[in-house]
């Protein structure tokens, strides 16, 4: 009777796996999204408006409206890319908005909705636009590729056993909204930056290089940021072994990998009149 409870179970297990399982936009990598991202949506929209309640916008008025400049570039031809290729249900999810906070923390992220928040700590390291564009295209990527849903479902298996979130909600509320912040990679204090997997850092890499050049924002500038970047960050790093992030040698030798592919959208957007 056991074995054939357990069998159920597996059977069962293996049917949600099946279908809960979307494919990323340009890697076409298969991924685990077990919840609906109307729920996701809501989610991230309440621990948005609970982090603006936080802290002040940044007074900086050029520096805004860079911002919001770059990340509606971004946000627009992504939008287009995806209803060109098919994925137009997308679409209702993404709910763009871009804000520069006063926060000197060198950090930004992105949330469910596409609520994009930048720290007037992360500008002297962009330098410009089209560094704008580098970490802008990144946390763009997070979101197209449901990387926080994920990571959440994730959770929600190996955590509370694969509950429903509905059901975990009204439980283990608490616990639930410590892996939402975590899934997006948010810390006990909303804004506090957790890293994502290795596998997704990759991934949003990859996609923001590609995002930010159908933009018409020079990819190669990736190179010169993460090279910004590093000096900072000398002498502050663990082995990579240790870290979820990419040491910023192996991201940057990854991302001149993949500037080819990157450069076929740059060279076809400002191609075109």
């Amino acid at each position: 009777m056991k074995n054939k409870y357990l069998s159920l179970i597996a059977i069962v297990m293996a049917w949600v796996l099946v279908t809960s399982c979307t494919v990323v936009p340009i890697t076409g990598r298969k991924q685990m999204n077990l919840l609906p991202e109307a729920t996701m949506l809501e989610m991230g929209l309440t621990s948005y408006k609970a982090f603006l309640d936080t802290i002040d916008l940044s007074k900086n008025l050029p520096s805004t409206a860079s911002v919001e400049k770059v990340g509606r570039n971004i946000s627009t031809v992504v939008n287009s890319f995806l209803k060109a290729n098919g994925q137009e249900s997308r679409l209702p999810y993404f709910q763009w908005e871009f804000r520069l906070v006063a926060d000197k923390t060198p950090n930004a992220w992105c949330l469910p909705g596409g609520k994009v928040v930048f720290y007037e700590g992360i500008l002297p390291i962009t330098k410009n636009e089209s560094g704008i564009a580098v970490v802008m295209g990144h946390e763009i990527a997070h979101a197209v590729a449901r990387h926080g849903n994920e990571r959440m479902s994730q959770s929600l298996v190996t955590e509370l056993g694969g509950m429903a979130l509905s059901v975990a909600i009204q439980t283990q509320p608490a616990q639930t909204q410590q892996i939402f912040q975590v899934a997006y990679g948010l810390g006990s204090q909303i804004g506090v930056l957790l890293p994502y997997s290795r596998l997704h850092e990759k991934e949003a890499d990859r996609l923001g290089l590609i995002f930010m050049a159908m933009a018409k924002y020079d990819p190669n500038e990736a190179i010169s940021f993460w090279e910004r970047m590093k000096e900072i960050n000398s002498g502050n790093q663990v082995p990579e072994w240790l870290s979820t992030h990419p040491l910023d040698e192996n991201r940057i030798a990854e991302m001149k990998k993949n500037l080819p592919e990157a450069m076929k959208y740059y060279q076809d957007a400002t191609e075109l009149k």
